[in-house]
This record gives structure tokens, C-alpha cells and sequence, in this order.
């Protein structure tokens, strides 16, 4: 099969059912590219998530973009499919969802399947988080882990208790592990 189709259909499989964002979306999207597929390696997905988070937009649609581009050896079209790909199946599911759940937002049908999907976007974004501390992320080696550790346990701690912009974490990390590494 063609790798364009190939990219197409995977893209809008995640399009389709990557509920809760990017961050929901990780476990899926690495399972497709990287397990399924094997487009790309498990180290060139933790390298791709770091890119898509610092750049703007959300990091599912950064992610389809680079990687149809990746694996298309470096065609745009392939960065069009997949990112058009991903994008359509949900703006067409909200446009329809938006105007169902605005005629029925009173119904408890309606606020009981609510209830029941915050939680597992909780747990998706969650199965990101444990999907991204992996040795790629946070070294091999016991005295680069330990050193990874530290930075993202500094970070939480200002990211979850202080006023501390995001960005200025982001930019003192890399200083730091500029640095350190």
C-alpha cells in the first residue's frame, strides 16, 4: 500500500478517536507510528513530542505535520495528508457534537456521558506522562536519570506551586541541561 494511504488512514484512525488532545493523544499516536508501523523509532517519537511542544500549536497536530513530512523522506504533501488528516474527523465530530450538546445540554444522559469521559482523559494524559519516562527522555546512564530527575522534579515544583511561566521554566531547562549534559 501506498505510504501516502497508509499515512492517511492512520491519521484519520487518531482524527477519529484521539479524545482529550495531544497530550490524550500520545499512547495512540505512539502506538501507531512507532509499534505499528514502525515509521519511526521510539527515540525519534520522544525527540518529536519536545519539538511539538515548543512550538506553537497543538502538539498532536505539530506531531502529524512532522512526521508525515519525516516519513515521506521530507515532502510536504506527506506533512499536508497527515496533518489534513488529523485535523478534519474532529472539526466535522464538533461541528455536529456542538450542535447536539447545545439542543440536549440539559439531559442527564448528556451530563452522565460527560462525567464519564473526564476521567479517562484524565487517565490518557496520564498514560502520556508514564509514556514519556522512558531512558530517551531521562538517560541511560544512573547519573543522567538521576540528573533528569532532578530537573523535572525542580520544574514540577515551580510549574505546580509558584506563578512561574511556563515558558521561563522551559528556557531554564534548557539552559540548565545545557549545562549539565
Amino acid at each position: 500500500m501506498n505510504i501516502y494511504i497508509k499515512l492517511i488512514l492512520t491519521y484519520l484512525k487518531l482524527g477519529l478517536f484521539g479524545f482529550g488532545g495531544g497530550y490524550a493523544m500520545l499512547s495512540l499516536i505512539q502506538q501507531e507510528v512507532v509499534q505499528r508501523h514502525g515509521w519511526i523509532s521510539l527515540s525519534e517519537f520522544t525527540d518529536i513530542v519536545a519539538i511539538s511542544q515548543m512550538t506553537p500549536g497543538p502538539i498532536g497536530i505539530n506531531s502529524a505535520t512532522y512526521i508525515g513530512y519525516t516519513i515521506t523522506g521530507g515532502n510536504v504533501l506527506g506533512a499536508v495528508a497527515a496533518t489534513a488528516a488529523v485535523v478534519i474527523p474532529p472539526y466535522i465530530l464538533m461541528l455536529y457534537a456542538s450542535h447536539f450538546v447545545r439542543r440536549h445540554q440539559e439531559s442527564p444522559i448528556i451530563k452522565g456521558v460527560f462525567m464519564g469521559l473526564r476521567p479517562v482523559v484524565v487517565g490518557l494524559i496520564a498514560s502520556a506522562a508514564l509514556l514519556l519516562m522512558n531512558k530517551e527522555n531521562f538517560g541511560s546512564e544512573m547519573g543522567d536519570c538521576i540528573k533528569s530527575i532532578l530537573i523535572c522534579a525542580i520544574t514540577f515544583f515551580f510549574a505546580h506551586f509558584t506563578k512561574v511561566h511556563p515558558i521561563v521554566l522551559i528556557i531554564v531547562a534548557g539552559v540548565a541541561g545545557y549545562f549539565i549534559f
